[in-house]
């Protein structure tokens, strides 16, 4: 039996690709190419990504939507939702700029400003009583009326709410909140983070607050299933730093953060690391430059990883404060 799950990102992976309208070669070069100029997959790995999918599979989606700025949650979507993502939220890029294309930019900024006011509207609909989970929505005429927008732009923020699962639209019946509760708040909480870019301090703030939390509750649950996980991050990224691979080592650096979030065994609270560190990686740049930040830093996730393993709450917890601290101020943003 074909696992749905697999199939849709694979077959999404490939739609992605041909909608930027990108040869498998072109793909591979705007997308997975180091600092040297190399090819990170070669062109037989992504073609059977494409076509029978692969244990590398999710490391390249994951790759891709952190550098789109998406949730790698879409890959998972039937392939006309996913498509109708793409047309709204992801413009192709042909490589020189006009005047329709600077209208689709701006078309798309108004669509986000117009889908995070949304949002925040139908979740206080449901917090207040007066919307249920799969209840009627108004109609897109009294929302124009409500938000003071034309109806084709609350059409165009509807659509992208449809394709995130958090409403649905029934020709010839009307709109619907989506009956899943929880997917309708996690959902909306994920996706304003990426819709509110200017707010970089309060997405640090919301950061330190959830992976000192995770830290502790890792250490609580240490011998959960996502143990063998968090030491395979912790010794590649102790092989990175001493075979001296210090761009390895910072990815790796990332990817550890996420797995401790993991290891909290709160499902929310890891959904929304992982789309803090999606979107850190696509608005910040590394202010590490010197051999001394690369030792404290390998220092700060040495006290971290072993006040957790160590079943050390109040270790982990000020330990993780520490870093984040430390790193706040090796943060450049552009």
């Amino acid at each position: 039996m074909i696992d749905e799950t697999e199939f849709n990102k694979r077959n999404n992976l490939m739609t992605l690709r041909r909608y930027l309208q990108l040869t498998q070669r072109e793909f591979i070069q705007q997308y997975f190419v180091d600092k040297d100029g190399k090819n990170e997959i070669s062109l037989s790995t992504l073609s059977n990504l494409e076509s029978k999918g692969g244990a590398r599979l999710d490391d390249v989606l994951e790759r891709i939507s952190g550098q789109l700025n998406f949730d790698l949650s879409a890959f998972q979507m039937s392939t006309d939702k996913f498509m109708n993502m793409l047309v709204i939220l992801v413009p192709r890029d042909t490589g020189y700029k006009n005047s329709q294309e600077e209208t689709i930019t701006n078309k798309n900024t108004n669509v986000n400003v117009l889908l995070n006011r949304l949002t925040n509207y139908f979740a206080d609909e449901v917090f207040s009583g007066r919307l249920n989970p799969g209840d009627k929505i108004e109609s897109d005429r009294n929302l124009a009326e409500i938000f003071e927008v034309g109806r084709s732009a609350i059409r165009e923020a509807l659509k992208v709410l449809d394709v995130l699962g958090l409403i649905e639209i029934r020709p010839g019946q009307g709109t619907f909140l989506c009956n899943d509760g929880s997917n309708f708040f996690m959902i909306p909480l994920s996706w304003s983070l990426f819709l509110n870019t200017e707010q970089i301090e309060s997405m640090l703030d919301v950061r330190y607050a959830l992976e000192v939390m995770a830290a502790r509750m890792a250490a609580s649950r240490v011998q959960n299933k996502n143990l063998e996980e968090l030491n395979d991050i912790f010794f590649k990224m102790y092989a990175a730093y001493h075979e001296q691979d210090y761009n390895m080592f910072l990815e790796l650096d990332m990817e550890f953060h996420l797995i401790i979030s993991k290891c909290s065994e709160n499902d929310v609270i890891h959904q929304l690391i992982r789309t803090i560190i999606n979107f850190m990686r696509k608005v910040s740049s590394s202010g590490m430059v010197n051999m001394e930040q690369l030792q404290n830093i390998y220092d700060e996730h040495q006290k971290i990883y072993g006040f957790i393993i160590a079943h050390d709450q109040d270790g982990a917890e000020n330990a993780m404060r520490v870093h984040l601290q430390a790193s706040r101020k090796r943060y450049n943003f552009q």
